[in-house]
């Protein structure tokens, strides 16, 4: 089975999955944002900016990074097959 077949990479493709990766992007650059004089809220403001940017343009870069489809519509045609 491979990684776009699985129901964690169906669920992170759908909208629901990219609402969320957007939400959690938006909270962990707000919390970087308080922190920003120090060195944690920098980092935190940096890795925000990957699922918010995964969820705004529909990509998985987990599945790309394991040699799976980038995009989340190319993860979406793929089904869990049967048996």
């Amino acid at each position: 089975m491979s990684f776009g077949e699985t129901s964690f990479a169906q669920f992170i493709s759908s909208t629901g999955g990219r609402l969320l990766r957007i939400v959690v992007g938006l909270a962990l650059i707000g919390w970087g944002y308080v922190l920003r004089h120090e060195t944690t809220g920098i980092v935190l403001i940096v890795v925000g900016c990957i699922p918010l940017s995964a969820g705004a343009f529909d990509l998985c870069y987990i599945s790309g990074l394991i040699g799976g489809p980038w995009a989340g519509a190319a993860i979406r045609t793929l089904r869990k097959r049967p048996g």
